[in-house]
C-alpha cells in the first residue's frame, strides 16, 4: 500500500512539474517590450528560394520573439524596384530588403569574381567569413543600413542564347548578350568576346523573343522562374559566377531593438541564409531538368568538359585585374577569398 501511495505521489509530482514547465514555456519573456514591425521587400516571385526562406524567417522570428517582432514579407517587387526598395530602407520607409543591388555597397561585388567558387560549400564559407563580415559592417557607415545576412542570390549563373551552342570561349564571340549593369559581369562577357547590351530585366523575355538580344546570363532559378527557356534554345552549364544576396536592414530601426530581440532576429536570419542556399542546391538539378524536358527537347543543354571549362577560366583571367583597377577589391582581398575557398577544397 505504501508503495502504491509513493508511486501516486511521484506521478502527481511529475504531472505538477510538467504543468509548471508548460506554463513556463507560455510565459512571454518580452512581455514588457513593444511590438516591432519589420516590413521586408524583395523582387523575386512566389516559390523562389528567397521568398520561401524569407517566409520561414518571418515564422521563426514571430515564434521566438513571442510576436514582439512581426515580419511582413512583400515579394515580386510589390514595393518597387530593388533600387527603390533599398532607398526606402535607407530612409526608414521600410525596414528591410533582400536583394542583389550593390550601388550602395559596391564592395560586395568582390564576391562576383568569375570562377571563384565551384560549389555551395565554398560559397557559404566565403559569405560567412571574417572578410564578408567586414564588408557588411562597412555598409552601415556608407548607407545607414545593417547587413544581417549574406547568402546566395539564386545559385550559379549560366549562359543562354538563340544563335549557337556554346562549348568554348570562341563560341561567345559576336553574341549580343543582355547583362545587368554590373562591372564584373560586363568585364567577363566582354573578355569572352561577347557584345553586352543593357536591358531591364522586366523587358528581357520580350527582348530575347524579338532578337534585340541573342542571349543572356542568369541562374536556373531565374531562367525557369521567368520562363526564359520559352525564348532561348541553347544553354551552357558554365557556373561562372554567383551573386551575394545581402539582407539590408535600416540601421536606426535595428538599433532600436532590444539586444535580446536583435540576437533572435540575427540568429533567424543566419538560419534563413543556410536554408536559402540549401533550397537553391536542392532545386538546381530539377530546374535544369525542366529546361531539358521543355517542349519535347526543344532546348539544348550542354555541360562543358573539364578541359572546355578550363578554357573559359583562362579567358576570364584578365577580369581579376580589371576589378582591382575599378576599385572593386584589392589584390589582398582577392588573395583572401581564394585562400578561404582553397581551405574548403582541402577538407
Amino acid at each position: 500500500m505504501k508503495m502504491k501511495k509513493y508511486l501516486a505521489i511521484l506521478m502527481t509530482l511529475a504531472m505538477v512539474l510538467g504543468l509548471a514547465a508548460a506554463f513556463a514555456e507560455d510565459v512571454d519573456p518580452f512581455a514588457d517590450e513593444s511590438i516591432y514591425i519589420m516590413v521586408v521587400g524583395h523582387a523575386q516571385s512566389t516559390g523562389h528560394p528567397r521568398t520561401v526562406s524569407l517566409d520561414q524567417f518571418a515564422t521563426d522570428v514571430a515564434e521566438r520573439t513571442h510576436g514582439h517582432v512581426k515580419v511582413l514579407v512583400y515579394p515580386d517587387g510589390q514595393l518597387g524596384t530593388e533600387k527603390e526598395m533599398l532607398e526606402m530602407v535607407v530612409y526608414g520607409t521600410i525596414q528591410g530588403l533582400r536583394g542583389g543591388h550593390y550601388d550602395f555597397s559596391p564592395r560586395l561585388l568582390m564576391f562576383t569574381l568569375p570562377f571563384l567558387c565551384r560549389n555551395s560549400d565554398e560559397v557559404t564559407a566565403l559569405l560567412q567569413s571574417d572578410l564578408a563580415t567586414e564588408v557588411c559592417m562597412s555598409a552601415e557607415e556608407a548607407t545607414g543600413t545593417v547587413i544581417i545576412n549574406l547568402c546566395s542570390a539564386g545559385g550559379f549563373r549560366q549562359f543562354t542564347n538563340n544563335t549557337r551552342e556554346i562549348k568554348t570561349p570562341a563560341d561567345m564571340v559576336g553574341l549580343k548578350l543582355r547583362a545587368p549593369n554590373m562591372a564584373p559581369i560586363v568585364f567577363t562577357l566582354e573578355g569572352l568576346g561577347a557584345s553586352v547590351v543593357s536591358i531591364p530585366f522586366a523587358d528581357l523575355y520580350m527582348s530575347l523573343k524579338t532578337g534585340v538580344a541573342d542571349g543572356q546570363e542568369n541562374p536556373w532559378a531565374q531562367i525557369v522562374g521567368s520562363k526564359l527557356y520559352e525564348v532561348q534554345k541553347y544553354f551552357t552549364v558554365v557556373n561562372y559566377q554567383f551573386h551575394p544576396d545581402p539582407f539590408y536592414v535600416n540601421a536606426e530601426w535595428w538599433n532600436s531593438l532590444p539586444v535580446a530581440l536583435q540576437d533572435i532576429v540575427y540568429e533567424c536570419a543566419t538560419e534563413m541564409g543556410v536554408y536559402n542556399d540549401a533550397l537553391i542546391d536542392a532545386n538546381d538539378a530539377a530546374l535544369m531538368q525542366q529546361v531539358v524536358d521543355y517542349n519535347n527537347g526543344a532546348c539544348q543543354v550542354y555541360i562543358p568538359t573539364a578541359e572546355e571549362l578550363s578554357a573559359f577560366q583562362e579567358a576570364c583571367a584578365s577580369v581579376e585585374q580589371k576589378m582591382i583597377d575599378a576599385g572593386i577589391c584589392t589584390p589582398e582581398e582577392i588573395a583572401t577569398m581564394k585562400a578561404i575557398v582553397e581551405a574548403v577544397r582541402a577538407e
